[in-house]
């Protein structure tokens, strides 16, 4: 497999994992890393990138779509708007850093466009939850396999 392809790899398998769509970009990581033939902060940059462009799907759905939210193809359930709602008004544009948490950071993401939390201060924020989830998974591989 090409270097291209393996960053392609990494980049389909992070933005897919902020997303609804199925993912599992911290193993992605984790098996790239384990081969030893890339640089870790070019793997670091490419699953943040694409995490983050994922995050950003989804501020745009609760932006523009929300008022889809009934329909059946809607990719967010009533259960996870609320409880993500929940976290977010208590919380405020702060939850944002836990955007990298499993089922909870998608729905944040998403209550962040509807509540019209500002683009700018939503990528900032979403980019330092998920480049240092990154940072931290990248040092547990390395210390496994190096």
């Amino acid at each position: 497999m090409s270097s291209i392809e393996v960053y392609v790899i990494l980049f389909l398998s992070s933005f897919a994992s902020s997303t609804i769509l199925p993912g599992n970009s911290e193993l992605t990581l984790t098996a790239i890393i384990s081969q030893r033939e890339y640089k870790t902060l070019y793997l670091i940059i490419v699953a943040s990138i694409g995490n983050v462009l994922g995050s950003i799907v989804n501020w745009y759905l609760g932006r523009y779509f929300i008022k889809f939210k009934n329909k059946k193809w809607f990719p967010f359930n009533e259960k996870n708007l609320n409880n993500s709602s929940k976290w977010f008004l208590k919380y405020g544009k702060w939850s944002l850093l836990l955007s990298w948490v499993p089922f909870i950071g998608d729905g944040l993401t998403l209550i962040a466009g509807v509540l019209k939390v500002p683009l700018f201060e939503f990528i900032t924020l979403v980019t330092i939850a998920k480049v240092v989830r990154y940072v931290f998974v990248a040092l547990m591989a390395v210390s496994i396999f190096y």
